[in-house]
């Protein structure tokens, strides 16, 4: 019991940890220094409190041993009570108890969790670190397991390190996110005051037409108003004629009378008249009233025929005004008939925005919800072989889908030079002839070089002699009689596994194309002989042979050789060439510089251009073809159908070269072709996608211009 008392003594003062001044602080600067200044203060600290905590090397095997010692509950060192408790511990010798280490590790932990809890920028890492020190202790004192528990700790501090680095890594992307985030708002905020700002614009010129149209319509209705007064005046006018025109008539009515009357006295007073004979005066006398009720009987005529019309001068001068009214009625009628399609126009166009403005919005926000942060190109410099020089000459001039090209071949080429051998893929109907085989195939890893230089010997010998057998057939006899039987399945499998990865290098992808059955050789061999027969049209353009041409030359050469291209294609083959908008015609150009390959078979930029224009060419072309026939892609069509679609977007095409055509979109051989009008054409359909793809492998281009549509 002594014994147990002078131990007891020992390890309470043993046991008084000084207090440190800030948990927080030491852990952070644990966690900032070195790797080896951690150890070291590590490796101290450990060799102090294990001193303190492992009891002399002997561990207590709690709960099972209980004869040697008891171990006070919940004791403190050094305090009041620690008689009362060691007579407690004497008079129950047998009481089972904690091992005195087991409590002093807790009591520690305990301590350096409280010191971290008073901070207040403790973070999880630095709560690890208590934890830390306790299993080094466990790992120093349990020397059994000291391999074991080292290895334990290692995985676990590896894996936090791991987890520790994917966290920095990606706080950067997280800091990018917020920036695109906040790029995208202020888009959207633009966006929309701007949209705003166009609808205001709209709604002012709105209120102006309708005012516009108020005005019109005012002016309209004092027209009107205008005509009715008019009417109505003219009315009264023609009353007031009548009138006269009555008066007028009354009063040579009373002067005729009056007149009369006159004579009547005259020849009553005429002292030559009682001479005369009675009978003679009353014949006269009657033929005059005879002819007075002739005359009456007229003017009654007269005035029943015209007693309605008005003068002519007035006549004149009233249609005049009319007419004048009913030209400025039309006019206004014009006016207003244009100013409401105006409107119309505006309204259908305000509607068609509101609809793309919805529609931009949604993509927007799509975009937000699917996009993801640009890669960081930069970092391939480092990883891709040459350093950053060699990936700065492989990034120039290229967008990131051919970037990742770029990384695929070179991942591909570096997987290809570890490669030995290569499996065969055994000698099924889906495997092409030339790689049917079973078994290991060795790797004959040739360089870049090799490969196009075999290609394009591959090439020459096929172009050099017609050709019967199949490509894929060529091709292997080729490599057998170049390599040698033993060796041909070999370098077949090594060259296909080349050009299959090679995407960006122009020999390997088009022989790769050819050899898959994607495109058929006519594509390749009529593009060699545009280019060559461009080369001999700016040869004979070249009267010094200087290799030299000016820019109205070269225009001129191009224009004249691809009469179907227009004027935007010939300027982009001029820019493709080195000709600049600012440049002068009487520029000269290194014409034969433009037709020149380098070491790997790839060519410049003049001649790439007339690749992808021929490739857009053919695209256009079948597109042209499927809006001619007006049907979706999965339905079918027929022989007759395609044929009269083909003549009609190309009338210059011959017999010859539309029986081609149609034989390569329905598979037929041209010599089982029916004639056109037969009555099988009608029989024979095909899907329409499928009759595309088909096309899209032969040489299919235009031969002469489309005929210009009739005016509506």
């Amino acid at each position: 019991m002594a014994c147990q008392q002078s131990r007891y003594h020992s390890f309470s003062s043993a046991s008084r940890l000084q207090p440190r001044p800030s948990g927080v602080t030491i852990d952070e600067s644990f966690l900032t220094e070195d790797k080896s200044t951690q150890n070291r203060k590590l490796l101290q600290k450990r060799r102090t409190l294990t001193g303190q905590f492992s009891m002399g090397g002997h561990l207590s095997p709690w709960p099972t041993y209980t004869s040697g010692q008891t171990i006070l509950q919940n004791r403190k060192p050094c305090s009041d009570d620690y008689q009362k408790r060691v007579g407690n511990c004497q008079q129950h010798p047998f009481r089972t108890a904690k091992p005195r280490y087991l409590e002093e590790l807790e009591n520690y932990l305990r301590k350096e969790l409280l010191l971290l809890d008073l901070g207040t920028d403790s973070t999880q890492e630095l709560r690890l670190q208590p934890y830390r020190e306790i299993f080094e202790f466990f790992i120093e004192d349990f020397k059994t397991y000291k391999p074991l528990l080292s290895s334990i700790k290692n995985a676990y501090e590896g894996m936090l390190a791991h987890q520790r680095e994917k966290i920095r890594a990606l706080e950067p992307l997280k800091a990018k996110l917020v920036t695109v985030n906040e790029d995208c708002n202020e888009r959207i905020l633009a966006m929309k005051a701007e949209e705003k700002h166009e609808i205001s614009l709209l709604k002012k010129e709105k209120m102006n037409l309708l005012k516009i149209i108020d005005k019109k319509n005012e002016e309209k209705i004092s027209l009107q108003s205008e005509v009715t007064k008019l009417r109505k005046n003219l009315a009264e006018e023609y009353l007031h004629y009548l009138s006269e025109r009555d008066a007028r008539k009354i009063l040579i009515a009373d002067l005729n009378e009056l007149r009369y009357q006159r004579e009547d006295i005259s020849l009553a007073q005429s002292p030559g008249i009682w001479g005369e004979d009675p009978v003679k005066l009353t014949m006269a006398l009657k033929m005059t009233r005879q002819d007075l009720t002739r005359t009456q009987m007229e003017l009654n005529t007269m005035k029943a025929n015209f007693g309605d019309v008005v003068p002519r001068r007035d006549f004149e001068m009233q249609e005049k005004t009319n007419k004048d009214l009913q030209e400025q009625l039309d006019t206004l009628r014009a006016s207003y008939e244009e100013v409401r399609k105006e409107h119309e126009i505006l309204m259908q166009l305000h509607m068609s925005t509101l609809k793309e403005r919805d529609q931009f919005f949604s993509e927007l926000q799509e975009i937000q919800r699917t996009s993801t942060p640009r890669p960081d190109w930069t970092k391939c410099k480092d990883v891709v072989a040459g350093g950053p020089e060699r990936w700065q000459m492989l990034a120039e001039g290229k967008n990131s889908d051919q970037l990742v090209d770029v990384l695929l071949e070179e991942i591909g080429s570096g997987l290809l030079r570890e490669k030995d051998f290569f499996p065969g893929l055994g000698y099924g109907e889906a495997i092409p002839a030339f790689l049917r085989f079973d078994g290991l195939v060795e790797n004959k890893k040739p360089s870049k070089k090799d490969v196009v230089n075999l290609l394009k010997d591959a090439w020459k010998e096929r172009l050099a002699e017609e050709q019967k057998e199949t490509f894929p057939d060529f091709f292997f006899n080729f490599l057998e009689h170049r390599f040698g039987p033993s060796d041909a399945m070999a370098w077949a499998y090594t060259i296909f596994e080349n050009i299959k990865i090679f995407h960006s290098n122009e020999v390997m992808s088009q022989f790769y194309a050819v050899l898959m059955g994607k495109w058929s050789e006519n594509v390749y061999v009529t593009q060699k002989e545009t280019v060559a027969q461009l080369l001999k049209e700016m040869t004979n353009a070249d009267s010094q042979n200087e290799g030299l041409l000016t820019m109205e030359q070269f225009n001129t050469v191009l224009k004249s050789t691809f009469p179907l291209k227009t004027e935007e294609q010939i300027q982009e083959l001029m820019e493709a060439g080195g000709w600049h908008p600012s440049s002068s015609n009487a520029d000269l150009l290194n014409y034969r510089s433009l037709f020149m390959e380098d070491e790997e078979g790839q060519s410049e930029p003049f001649v790439q251009k007339l690749w992808e224009q021929y490739m857009d060419e053919k695209d256009e072309y079948l597109q042209q073809l499927k809006q001619e026939l007006g049907m979706e892609l999965h339905e079918e069509v027929t022989l007759p159908k395609l044929r009269g679609a083909l003549m009609t977007i190309d009338p210059s095409l011959d017999k010859q070269t539309v029986n081609t055509y149609v034989s390569q979109a329905f598979q037929l051989p041209e010599s089982e072709m029916p004639e056109e009008g037969d009555e099988k054409e009608e029989g024979m359909v095909e899907i329409l996608q499928t009759a595309l793809e088909r096309l899209q492998v032969i040489d299919i281009r235009r031969v002469g211009p489309r005929e210009p549509e009739p005016a509506s």
